[in-house]
């Protein structure tokens, strides 16, 4: 049975209640550094550490008030600290918070989906190595090509998998920064040594250097990482899309019991959680691009990037979340036919034997121009007719002049086929370390 995840572990981060415990521990931290350096009495920051807190909904209710939601952050823990709250945010401005917080959330969910990524690669190395010899009809432009097998299939998409995982950790180290800088990044009342220590604490490197916020272009790397992942998924679950239909049906989503494809036709089992994830991926990648549009602001700041990131951060890592873990679900529950792959394999009449017998005949001395003629003839010829190229190909006398009955059974001999390509299928693995 298919195992259902549900992404509450990714989307917990962006809840106003973690957002605002994380506001809460970086001011924490921030009057800690300020203490370590002789600006704050050891006696008010044991008064902060013991009574800051703060309530969601009240902190609501002061911002439907003062339309500044760090002021009313600010204000609901100063209720509770007393007057040593004068200690709190001093020097700050409320990006340091927003923009750190932000970072720690990204770099949190990131983290996340490195695990889910880690999970989809050994899902797809597994797989990948247990059709490693499936004989399936590679197809290019949708049309029958040459042989292949469904494990390197697999296997492509496993180093694709394997770039995504390196790009998703880089991702996470870009936005894994923090800035304690002040207005305009200056540190005015300030220092960059208590912004290094307070990024410290968090787990965070400093800006090395910042405006009144971190600028833009982590995020754009991190939302692009998130929508080249998305399209990965999407390439493949299209992929699995067309190897459901009725006339090809090489692998099929797994259908459970009672489940049921269509509200009008019983017999229905559709390819209906690859095409979610296909519409899925159009989210993320949308997104990307407000991301990229939001790298652009007036001078040292301005605000027109903060309501586009409190949708496009949250939906997009909680979105991928969910693709990641319900793709590696699917593939591993994916119900494949090897018997249909050969079947259809055998259905094209022998025409995917046209390059080999092409190279045949020019390694007997013919120009390529005259092997392709003589080749095609019979090819065009058999698409039509359907009879098989190879009894096309032995009642042509001007191809038997250059080459024998016996090799070209031999060229067409299924398992001279199949033990060509399980040797390149061989090197190819070997290549990639599975």
């Amino acid at each position: 049975m298919i195992q259902r995840y549900s992404p509450a572990d990714i989307s917990a981060i962006w809840t106003e209640e973690a957002k605002f415990k994380r506001w809460l521990q970086l001011e924490i931290a921030a009057v800690e550094a300020r203490h370590e350096a002789g600006f704050v009495p050891e006696d008010a920051l044991c008064n902060i550490r013991e009574k800051a807190a703060f309530n969601v909904e009240e902190i609501l209710e002061i911002e439907n008030e003062t339309k500044h939601d760090v002021i009313a952050f600010l204000t609901n823990v100063a209720g509770r600290v007393g007057p040593d709250s004068r200690y709190i945010h001093e020097g700050l401005t409320s990006s340091d918070v927003v923009d750190t917080c932000l970072a720690m959330q990204m770099r949190d969910a990131g983290t996340i989906l490195v695990s889910d990524i880690e999970r989809l690669v050994d899902v797809l190395a597994r797989r990948a190595v247990e059709f490693k010899y499936t004989i399936e009809m590679g197809r290019t432009h949708g049309i029958h090509a040459e042989p292949t097998t469904f494990g390197l299939k697999l296997l492509l998409w496993h180093q694709e998998m394997l770039r995504n995982l390196e790009r998703m950790k880089r991702a996470v180290s870009i936005v894994s920064v923090g800035k304690i800088s002040g207005a305009v990044g200056t540190y005015q009342h300030l220092s960059p040594e208590i912004e290094k220590a307070v990024c410290e604490k968090l787990g965070l490197k400093p800006s090395s250097i910042s405006t009144q916020i971190l600028q833009r272009d982590r995020h754009a790397e991190f939302a692009t990482t998130l929508a080249i992942i998305a399209s990965s998924i999407e390439k493949f679950s299209t992929e699995f899309r067309h190897l459901q239909r009725t006339e090809v049906r090489e692998t099929e989503e797994y259908f459970s019991k009672g489940q049921k494809g269509s509200s009008a036709m019983p017999h229905k089992r559709n390819p209906i959680t690859f095409e979610r994830l296909t519409g899925l991926a159009r989210i993320v990648r949308s997104n990307s691009i407000a991301a990229m549009e939001n790298v652009a602001l007036w001078h040292e700041r301005d605000i027109s990037h903060s309501s586009v990131e409190r949708i496009i951060m949250p939906d997009s890592t909680i979105a991928l979340c969910y693709m990641l873990r319900t793709f590696s679900d699917t593939l591993e529950n994916l119900l494949v036919y090897p018997d249909r792959m050969e079947e259809n394999f055998n259905s094209s009449y022998g025409l995917t034997t046209s390059q080999t017998l092409l190279l045949a005949l020019t390694a007997k001395g013919l120009t390529r121009e005259n092997a392709y003629r003589l080749v095609q003839r019979n090819a065009m010829e058999s698409w039509s007719t359907k009879v098989h190229l190879r009894e096309l190909v032995m009642k042509d006398s001007e191809l038997l002049e250059h080459i024998s009955p016996e090799e070209i059974n031999e060229l067409f001999s299924f398992e001279n086929i199949l033990q060509k390509l399980k040797t390149s299928v061989d090197i190819i693995f070997e290549r990639n370390g599975l």
